[in-house]
C-alpha cells in the first residue's frame, strides 16, 4: 500500500509519466465537485484543436490552451477532462481522478474522461499515445478509481459530435472494454 502510495504522489507506475496540474502550469479550479470512485465508465476525447504535441513543452502549452478554452470561454469551473494524452507519450493531470469532468454529458459525474490530444479525423494516434490510454486506464483500475467491468465508450456516444474523431472512434471500438451505449 506504501508503495502505491508513493507511486501516486510521484506520479510513475510501470513506466507511466503523469505530469501533474502544478508541472503543467494549471490554474486552480473554481471548484471541486468530488467525485465517487470507483467510476464504471472511461470516455475517450480528442483534443481536435490544439494539434497533436509531440513535446513536454508543446504539450503543457496545449493543456494550457485548453484550460483556457474551458475555463475562459466556456464558463467551466476548470479542464473538462479528467487527463489529457500527449504525442510525446506522457498523460497529463486535468481534474484528477477524484473529481466530477465536464467532458461527456450524462457520464461526467460517473466516469473518467481522457482526451487524446490531437485531431483523429483522418488518422491514428501515435502506438505511444494509444500505449500511455491504456497505461493510464490499467492504472485507475489498480488505484481503484476505475471498476474493473468498466466500460469504455467514445464522446460521440453520448453526445451528437464527431469527438473522438473517426480513425480513433474506430480504434477504440476493438478494446476490449468497449461498449454500444
Amino acid at each position: 500500500m506504501y508503495l502505491l502510495l508513493l507511486l501516486t504522489v510521484l506520479g510513475t507506475t510501470h513506466g507511466l509519466d503523469i505530469v501533474s496540474r502544478d508541472e503543467w502550469g494549471a490554474r486552480a479550479p473554481i471548484y471541486v465537485d468530488p467525485m465517487s470512485n470507483p467510476v464504471p465508465y472511461v470516455v475517450i476525447h480528442h483534443s481536435a484543436e490544439p494539434a497533436v504535441c509531440y513535446t513536454k513543452e508543446d504539450c503543457i502549452e496545449a493543456m494550457q490552451t485548453m484550460q483556457d478554452m474551458h475555463q475562459i470561454d466556456n464558463g467551466w469551473v476548470d479542464i473538462g477532462y479528467s487527463f489529457a494524452v500527449g504525442g510525446d507519450g506522457n498523460a497529463y493531470e486535468g481534474r484528477g481522478w477524484s473529481a466530477v469532468g465536464a467532458h461527456a454529458p450524462g457520464y461526467n459525474d460517473r466516469s473518467i474522461g481522457i482526451c487524446v490530444i490531437g485531431n483523429w479525423m483522418e488518422a491514428l494516434p501515435s502506438e505511444q499515445q494509444l500505449q500511455t490510454v491504456h497505461e493510464l486506464i490499467a492504472y485507475g483500475v489498480e488505484l481503484g478509481m476505475i471498476s474493473g467491468s468498466y466500460g469504455l465508450i467514445g464522446h460521440r456516444q453520448a453526445k451528437e459530435t464527431l469527438c473522438p474523431g473517426d480513425q480513433l472512434y474506430e480504434e477504440i471500438t476493438t478494446w476490449e472494454h468497449y461498449i454500444q451505449v
